[in-house]
């Protein structure tokens, strides 16, 4: 995976739809949440890549760095976020790919999520989040980026 310097201009411009890349990090085998949240951003206009199960980090973000991305969604359940999600937010980085949102869905203690938003994590969303607030997080996050 190399540098792909023409992702820079994104940071402030996003056409056409906003994409989003679903993940499901790790060993963790429970996918309905990320299926749900990834069938409420579709119908909402975004366009979807769900990666399915077991993915590594550096399978996401090959994915994320060939689909072109502007977010990441993970989903994560297993417990492994502080070592998952700060290897992922690494390997976007050096791929020049630091404008990509990255948010998260799933059980993170306080504590854990205090320390992965300083971290780059955009915003964490707990069970129970209502798919609307997903959908209205990442277009107004996209909205200040469109010219």
């Amino acid at each position: 995976m190399g540098t792909n310097a023409t992702n820079n201009t994104r940071v402030d411009q996003i056409d056409g739809p906003i994409r989003v890349l679903v993940a499901k990090p790790g060993l963790d085998g429970h996918d309905r949440g990320a299926r749900i949240v990834a069938t409420a951003l579709r119908d909402a206009g975004m366009e979807v890549i769900y990666t399915g199960l077991h993915q590594t980090p550096e399978m996401i973000v090959n994915a994320a760095v060939h689909e072109d991305v502007d977010v990441v969604g993970l989903s994560i359940l297993s417990g492994a976020h502080m070592t998952l999600v700060p290897r992922i937010r690494e390997l976007l980085a050096d791929e020049g790919r630091e404008d990509v949102l990255l948010v998260v869905g799933g059980i993170v203690p306080q504590d854990d999520a205090e320390r992965l938003e300083r971290n780059g994590v955009s915003k964490l969303f707990g069970p129970g989040t209502r798919t609307g607030e997903i959908i209205e997080y990442i277009t107004n996050w996209a909205e200040q980026r469109r010219r």
